[in-house]
């Protein structure tokens, strides 16, 4: 099933239950009022939610309507939990080469993860708003998954069926503060606006043989300014599989429904398959040049990210938003 939230209802948005081709909805306030909510008592509510789903796709539910993407919240517009990876090793080795800077070996047995920002993420439709250009502004287009109420210490093969969600993640970056931020040895804060989430989350088995060992085999598609960006393969080359990070992150604590777990940029050793952030561009430019030649992101630009099936069908919506300036 396929799961949303209308831009209605308070802060939590209002469930909604989406059909396959993206272009129907119907309420699931019977339910369950929120997705968070849903996810608090998933054993439970899920197959009711899916009866709902079934009822959707056969054209026998009530309450149907139409489905403006526009009206859609993120799936989760806020969340108690939301921490990020960087599961493509191919990303991190080829950043630190770039500055003649070694991988570390704890880099390919532990994963790099931080805590990100989830008191409130952007639809899909809307915009990126920050104050400066100078800010060094960037897309990054990732897989997340979304758990539901997971032990402390889970082990890798427990954590995979704690997964329950997939989606996609802009975990939008202001690059020009990154480096005075982890100078100072304590992560990310200013640096890391608010993310978007795309614009419904689907249950593993919409995934059909596209998910397979705890990953996402599917073509990370993004458009920038109406251009091709990059279509990275999110099944390949990730070092670290979500049941991996999962339990990486619950090593010493146990998460709560709704925790949202991301992939972090998905990329390849495979340059020509292209990027799905602009700091991956211009690493490859400053190896083959010696020096960046594309610059960040500008006011007015726009970005488009999404993943397709086999059938070319967008699986999960696309995440459609244009860069905007905040006044201070």
């Amino acid at each position: 099933m396929k799961l949303g939230s209308l831009k209605e209802g308070g802060r939590d948005g209002t469930l909604v239950v989406v059909s396959r081709d993206l272009t129907k909805a119907v309420r699931a306030t019977g339910i369950a009022p929120t997705l968070q909510r849903a996810l608090e008592d998933w054993s439970n509510l899920a197959p009711r939610l899916n009866a709902l789903s079934d009822a959707l796709n056969e054209g026998s539910a009530d309450g149907v309507f139409d489905l403006d993407i526009r009206n859609l919240a993120a799936p989760m517009p806020r969340a108690y939990e939301f921490v990020d990876g960087s599961a493509y090793l191919p990303h991190v080795e080829r950043v630190r080469r770039a500055r003649g800077a070694e991988v570390p070996e704890s880099f390919y047995v532990d994963p790099l993860m931080y805590q990100a920002v989830s008191a409130g993420f952007l639809g899909p439709r809307d915009p990126v708003k920050v104050v400066s250009e100078d800010y060094g502004i960037d897309l990054e287009a990732e897989v997340v998954i979304v758990t539901d109420d997971v032990p402390m210490a889970v082990t890798r093969e427990a954590a995979a069926a704690h997964i329950q969600l997939v989606g996609l993640v802009n975990d939008v970056s202001l690059r020009n503060l990154i480096p005075g931020e982890l100078a100072k040895g304590f992560g990310f804060v200013q640096s890391k606006p608010r993310s978007t989430l795309s614009p419904v989350f689907v249950t593993l088995d919409e995934l059909g043989d596209d998910w397979r060992g705890n990953k996402l085999h599917l073509p990370m598609l993004s458009h920038v300014n109406g251009e091709w960006f990059g279509a990275p393969e999110a099944g390949v080359d990730m070092q670290f599989d979500f049941a991996q990070l999962v339990a990486h992150v619950a090593k010493t604590r146990p998460l709560s429904a709704g925790t949202i777990v991301g992939s972090g940029t998905v990329a390849n050793e495979d340059t020509s398959l292209g990027a799905s952030c602009f700091a991956e561009l211009r690493t490859v430019e400053t190896l083959r040049d010696g020096k960046p030649s594309t610059p960040f992101m500008s006011f007015g630009d726009s970005v488009r990210i999404e993943v397709l099936d086999r059938d070319g069908n967008s699986i999960f919506g696309a995440i459609e938003q244009r860069i905007e300036r905040q006044d201070p």
